[in-house]
């Protein structure tokens, strides 16, 4: 068999390239366009003291875009902590106890990730609406003191769906966990407690981390859920570029997108390193 290489292969890769990352870099180079339509590149922009940068500047000087960011990882870093906590606790008790539920609790993490995500966040909305219903009409609240939509049910929709995906990720991990080094520590003198800091959670760091990362990176780019349980004072940057491309579309969309896709290449990039040492 031949070792070169078919030209169709080639452009067929290139192709692919093209059509996956084309969009990102004409949306990069938008960025620095002197023309406030965004609809025909007239020249890179040279406004002002920030040159080229002006969108940037005028970005980092709206105060709603500040606060959209401020709440995106608010929510980012609350729902990473707790749910990387469950699903890491849920990874030990499904790979290593026996229970009824066993089979059914690890069929249903598959659920949130293969049902469509409109349908999830519709369900959410339903049942955060019934609920809140129901109490506000139970202990009378009304007013400032009634339930509604908000940052608090965003977080937890976050969390909701970021379980599964961690859980899974330390799953894999602790598949080729030996448990004869849990053993010795523990025939050492150390107690379960200690045996988990000093030995467990070292060996499984890495998929820990790298089931953090991913839940970081989907809470970062989640819209859809966001946008069906978010409420006054919980925008997030992805629920204001869908709100300003109602609107005017201008180079502050683009460079604010930029700087999103800089984050979020960051974010992949770190767990594409811990994923390298892990292997």
């Amino acid at each position: 068999m031949s070792n070169r290489r078919s030209p169709l292969v080639a452009l067929s890769a290139l192709a692919v390239y093209f059509f996956l990352y084309a969009p990102i870099v004409v949306l990069v180079v938008f960025a620095f366009n002197s023309s406030r339509t965004n609809v025909v590149f007239e020249g890179v922009v040279n406004q002002g003291p920030c040159g080229p940068f002006f969108w940037f500047c005028k970005l980092f000087e709206n105060d709603e875009v500040l606060d959209a960011a401020k709440n995106t990882l608010t929510i980012a870093f609350t729902s990473t902590v707790v749910s990387t906590t469950i699903g890491a606790m849920a990874a030990l008790a499904l790979q290593r106890y026996s229970f009824p539920v066993r089979n059914f609790s690890e069929a249903a993490l598959y659920i949130p990730i293969v049902i469509p995500e409109i349908v999830m966040g519709i369900g959410i909305l339903v049942l955060f609406s019934a609920l809140f219903t129901w109490i506000n009409i139970t202990f009378g609240l009304a007013g400032v003191q009634r339930l509604s939509m908000g940052l608090g049910t965003v977080i937890v929709s976050h969390i909701a769906f970021s379980i599964p995906f961690v859980t899974l990720v330390v799953r894999a991990r602790l598949h080729g966990f030996d448990k004869a080094v849990e053993e010795a520590a523990m025939d050492l003198g150390a107690n379960e407690i200690v045996t988990f800091w000093r030995v467990t959670l070292p060996i499984i760091a890495p998929g820990v981390l790298s089931g953090a990362l991913l839940a970081f990176t989907l809470s970062l780019d989640d819209f859809i859920i966001t946008f069906f349980t978010n409420g006054p004072g919980s925008t997030t940057l992805p629920i204001y570029v869908y709100g300003l491309l109602r609107r005017i579309i201008t180079p502050e969309v683009n460079a604010l997108s930029t700087v999103w896709i800089l984050t979020v290449l960051i974010a992949v990039f770190i767990s594409q390193r811990l994923e390298s040492r892990e292997a």
